[in-house]
């Protein structure tokens, strides 16, 4: 078992291999654990995430488990690293952190079968897949901004090389308190299952990500925080949470909300009407609106035909 970091040493991203507190790179030069200034562990292609897989989670919500798991993309550009800040918009309220286990590819994987997808995997490190849910009404279930927006897929800090995802425990704490508290037994589909269902339509590359689902009590986190995700062998990843310098802007796009599908998802088991309704779908027209209103041809409204 090898565990395998990323750093800026010297200006220059340097891949380094840990001893015990120090890290070594390849021709000699160490540096402390604790010292180091680390980037992800890995400089993916794409980066998949699967949407429920953990059974904690699935009851948390009182839904019910889809036949095959569904997945969700992340941009690369939402890449961070262990000890970096992550960002909450000014004018944002519900940042979720979602404590996780990474798979990384290590070979070239297309059409390879369950028995195989193990011996197409480097190894695993350590994710946070937060989501920004003031835009959830957005993007039609997609999620590209609640799960993409720039620092929201800390990674990290190594990627560990030989590691046994059976049994272990996923951890998050907030301020040193924990929050969720689950296993990797908990899982519907495991590592292999995954890599394998995805690679029957997308090749996978070297340094791809795929983040395999969170435990139940994913919860909203302030600007100040400090956020840590622990799974057993893996290590911890700490990030802190900082407020934008600047609100998203209002002069196009999709506006941030607070509507039920907003508060129930963000808020999980705490949602007051949890267990009593499904959230109320809100109708495009009572979203708010982009200062700049869209160019129509004559005729024609944004919801329709005339």
């Amino acid at each position: 078992m090898a565990d395998i970091r990323r750093i800026l040493l010297d200006g220059y991203p340097t891949v380094m291999v840990r001893d015990a507190d120090v890290l070594v790179a390849r021709d000699g030069r160490t540096i402390g654990v604790d010292e180091a200034v680390h980037l992800s562990p890995v400089e993916p292609t794409k980066i998949i995430c699967c949407h429920l897989n953990h059974v904690s989670r699935v009851l948390e919500f009182g839904v019910s488990l889809p036949p095959a798991p569904t997945y969700f993309h992340k941009p690369i550009s939402a890449l961070n690293a262990h000890g970096a800040a992550v960002v909450r918009p000014s004018n944002c309220k519900w940042l979720n952190f979602e404590g996780e286990v990474a798979i990384v590819i290590g070979r070239t994987c297309r059409n390879v079968s369950l028995a195989e997808a193990g011996d197409y995997i480097a190894g695993y490190t350590v994710a946070n897949d937060y989501g920004l849910h003031d835009f959830r009404d957005t993007d039609s279930g997609s999620m590209l901004r609640v799960k993409g927006a720039d620092t929201l897929c800390p990674l990290g800090p190594g990627l560990i090389t030989d590691w046994d995802f059976h049994g272990k425990r996923i951890r998050t704490l907030v301020n040193g308190q924990v929050k969720q508290d689950g296993s990797t037994d908990e899982m519907a589909w495991d590592m292999h299952y995954l890599v394998a269902d995805i690679a029957r339509l997308i090749t996978l590359v070297p340094g791809d990500v795929i983040l395999s689902g969170t435990p139940a009590i994913s919860r909203s986190v302030q600007p100040g925080d400090v956020v840590t995700v622990e799974v057993e062998g893996l290590g911890a990843l700490t990030n802190h949470i900082v407020e934008g310098p600047t609100p998203v802007s209002d002069e196009v796009g999709a506006q941030p909300t607070e509507t039920e599908e907003v508060l129930s998802t963000a808020m999980g088991g705490d949602w007051p009407l949890r267990g009593q309704r499904r959230p109320h779908n809100t109708e495009r027209s009572e979203l708010p609106f982009p200062r700049v209103h869209p160019k129509l041809p004559a005729g024609f409204e944004s919801g329709g035909q005339r």
